[in-house]
């Protein structure tokens, strides 16, 4: 999905059991996308559309994602029309991750990916089915998208202001590994309530949430110095401690987008057994 030029500072932090406890709520989100600035050589006019997010499942059943972008992009003499579609599920242990998306350019499919991968002893097996079958290792370090997310709020509990860990979320054609570097910012105490969609939720107004940025690089990007480079995509977002997020920006390479919390449904819980 996003840009900065940031130097990885920190240290590469292993799936351990205090971050596979952190719950994560079940909610649907939808944000309202926005452009807020270009920086590139083609003008956008306009950016708008809608990202939905479908979030449930525990640590005990898995974490299931269904994510939907849809961005209509209004460029100097042509509008471009994309849509992302993407469902995931997620052990709670971080042991396993199912993915599957599909995108979408004016209607036409230019990429799609569908896949696996196991955490072993030693490597994380990845076999994909679309758009070839290909059996990858990766390194045993790479996190997975929710496990990311539980990390990130484990360090921000911890005071801690910058997290750094491989991650593999199967987009694209589910072969990238990004290096992320997350900075966090002071918490947000429950006195300070938000002006959007998370104000109608009176369980959130008890809760904690931080400003997080999180930059992610393309791994083994060829001719980049791994010590300085600029990053494929950044994301600004305020985490709450259960993992909802708010005030959301997409950092592109030449055009910033914002997403503003316009609907907002937390979902009922199902207790482990």
């Amino acid at each position: 999905m996003t840009r900065w030029t940031l130097v990885l500072i920190g240290t590469l932090v292993l799936p351990n059991a205090a971050a596979a406890q952190i719950a994560l709520a079940p909610h649907k989100a939808v944000y309202a996308l926005k452009l807020v600035h270009t920086t590139g050589k083609q003008t956008a006019r306009s950016v708008s559309g809608r990202i939905f997010y479908d979030f449930s499942g525990s640590v005990c059943q898995g974490y299931t994602l269904k994510f939907r972008q849809i961005s209509d992009l209004a460029l100097e003499g042509k509008s471009v029309l994309t849509d992302l579609r993407a469902t995931s599920w997620e052990d709670g242990d971080a042991k396993g991750y199912r993915f599957s998306s599909e995108n979408l350019t004016d209607n036409r499919v230019t990429e799609t990916a569908e896949g696996r991968a196991e955490r072993g002893s030693s490597a994380v097996d990845v076999t994909l089915s679309k758009p070839k079958r290909l059996a990858l290792a990766l390194p045993e370090t790479i996190a997975f998208p929710s496990e990311q997310i539980r990390r990130v709020v484990e360090a921000a509990r911890a005071s801690k202001h910058t997290l750094v860990m491989p991650l593999f979320d199967g987009s694209e054609t589910g072969e990238k590994v990004y290096d992320t570097f997350a900075l966090i910012g002071k918490p947000i105490g429950p006195g300070h309530p938000p002006d959007d969609a998370a104000a109608k939720i009176p369980g959130l107004a008890k809760l904690t949430r931080w400003p997080v940025t999180i930059s992610y690089f393309e791994r083994g990007a060829k001719g980049k110095d791994a010590g300085d480079r600029t990053p494929s995509y950044v994301m600004s977002f305020e985490l709450y401690e259960n993992g909802v997020s708010r005030a959301l920006v997409l950092d592109y390479p030449e055009f910033s987008v914002r997403g503003d919390l316009i609907a907002l449904q937390m979902k009922k819980e199902k207790p482990c057994k």
